[in-house]
């Protein structure tokens, strides 16, 4: 039997989609101006600015970003690679080391839990940063430089202890223990499933920020083989930049240097944009299940 709504609800409902309507189209539009000025003419943007129905298209922003298909391909692959499995190894280490904290029985535990937060308060700067990535770790051109650099983040972990803190019961441990489960058993089969929505916003921050991550490859990494894509699109827009400084004459003046930096852009959320409608239910999936109590 259908339920029929008052007039209130109905009301109501009709508001609250008009409000989210319109907050998405707000979002939506940059996005659109945004993908639309990057076909614009160099001439245009700089004379007429960004508009939703330009008049002048243009492929020389995307020809010049694609001039070496190979090498974008390739840097695509690379970050592809940084992105799985660098936040999937963030994840595991940051979850043991939250459980880790979270423990009672763990003698020092506050004070580690300390330890971590004062890095986040004082580091010994980027001089000694390099020199111990470099020098003593020796991760300079390697793919581990890429992984690892970017992996930690003691925020992250001090949220998770704190999510596992206030989730989670002692006595459930403790009963684990009795029936003969083993630490590395409580934290797969009791500790990972209560931290799944955690680990999902958490999760969705981590690849966001080894999808944008270029400084690590400009500090680490000379080979071209291991650039990813950030890395290689701020490469193309130094080019251009260098290049138009270098030759100052009215026959570069179209030269795309504004529609390049929109392209560029366009390039790099490009996969993000398609994916992330695909990936939202598991993330809504995951702070469901971790709402039900039982």
């Amino acid at each position: 039997m259908k339920i029929r709504k008052s007039p209130d609800r109905v009301i109501l409902s009709i508001l609250s989609y008009s409000v989210v309507g319109v907050i998405s189209l707000f979002c939506i539009i940059p996005f659109y101006v945004l993908v639309v000025s990057s076909f614009s003419s160099e001439y245009y943007i700089i004379n007429h600015g960004f508009s939703l129905f330009p008049k002048e298209l243009s492929w020389d922003a995307y020809e010049l970003v694609f001039l070496n298909p190979r090498k974008i391909l390739h840097a695509y692959s690379i970050t592809i690679f940084i992105t799985i499995v660098g936040t999937l190894a963030s994840l595991f280490c940051s979850s043991m080391a939250a459980y880790v904290m979270f423990r009672k029985d763990l003698k020092y535990r506050n004070y580690l839990a300390f330890f971590l937060y004062f890095t986040t308060l004082f580091n010994g700067g980027l001089a000694s940063y390099y020199i111990i990535v470099t020098s003593y770790l020796h991760l300079k051109n390697s793919i581990f430089a890429l992984l690892l650099v970017p992996m930690f983040n003691v925020i992250y972990i001090l949220i998770l202890r704190n999510f596992l803190t206030g989730s989670m019961p002692d006595e459930m441990i403790e009963s684990a223990k009795i029936d003969g489960a083993g630490d590395f058993n409580i934290y797969a089969r009791i500790v990972l499933p209560m931290f799944k929505p955690a680990l999902a916003s958490i999760g969705l921050l981590t690849a966001l920020a080894f999808w944008n991550d270029w400084w690590s490859a400009m500090m680490f990494v000379e080979r071209e083989a291991l650039w990813p894509l950030q890395f290689v699109l701020y490469q193309i827009l130094n080019s251009v930049t260098i290049a138009a400084n270098i030759v100052n004459n009215v026959a570069i003046i179209d030269m795309p240097k504004e529609t390049l930096k929109l392209a560029m852009t366009v390039v790099a959320i490009g996969p993000i944009m398609f994916i992330y409608p695909f990936v939202q239910r598991f993330f809504v999936q995951g702070i469901t299940l971790g709402s039900i109590k039982g």
